[in-house]
């Protein structure tokens, strides 16, 4: 059992709810106000489809680094808003969006409006980017190194990463989510890790200095 976990369901469920809400509304809006003749526009290519997601991914990244980063820095919005977040020192699927709802609109409804209008994609294309961005954030938080994981293979932005995030020593390090590591090597929040073999099986995700610092004990 999770400390407090069940007094902050009701918080939880809520902040959910209010992020479905807002996206299906600015989904309607889109629909109905973008185009008043009723006709589904022209998909583009598959090409210009793939930039899109690449732009779309680089834009979210970039906000949620830097609004991350500043929720830990800021001490009143860690203590009252993302410290929420960080109860779960052990992440776990269902923890991926347990957060304040103010956390929510701030890092993921303005973070995807921002990816989906510098982008340019078609709202079709964008339902197929956010279910995409919300795997990637459920499986960065399982807490799971299963073998074959496709996600695992192509970015270096996964579940032992941001890991490393939750563990004390490794708080103020890897805000990077949900899929690269660009802006922490840039700016030298950067923390390596290894995966280390746990007693009775499984792995452990521990950070390189720790390691070596134990090595060297």
């Amino acid at each position: 059992v999770i400390p407090g976990l069940n007094n902050s369901c009701g918080l939880y469920l809520t902040a959910s709810f209010i992020r479905k809400f807002l996206k299906w509304l600015n989904f309607l809006e889109l629909q109905v106000i973008g185009d008043e003749s009723g006709i589904a526009p022209k998909q583009p290519s598959a090409v210009v489809i793939a930039l899109q997601f690449i732009i779309a991914m680089f834009v979210m990244d970039t906000w949620q680094y830097f609004m991350h980063r500043y929720m830990h820095i800021n001490k009143f919005l860690y203590k009252h808003i993302h410290s929420k977040h960080h109860t779960l020192v052990v992440p776990y699927s269902f923890g991926a969006l347990y957060n304040h709802p103010l956390e929510g609109l701030i890092l993921d409804t303005i973070g995807g409006a921002l990816s989906f209008l510098l982008s340019g994609m078609t709202p079709r294309t964008s339902i197929f980017f956010f279910s995409f961005a919300t795997i990637k954030t459920v499986d960065d938080h399982c807490g799971l190194w299963l073998p074959g994981n496709i996600l695992h293979a192509l970015f270096n932005n996964n579940t032992a990463y941001h890991d490393i995030h939750h563990q004390l020593y490794g708080n103020k390090y890897n805000f990077s989510q949900p899929f690269f590591v660009l802006w922490d090597k840039i700016l030298g929040t950067y923390m390596p890790y290894s995966l280390e073999n746990r007693k009775g099986g499984g792995f452990e995700s521990r950070p390189v200095k720790s390691v070596e610092q134990t090595k060297a004990d």
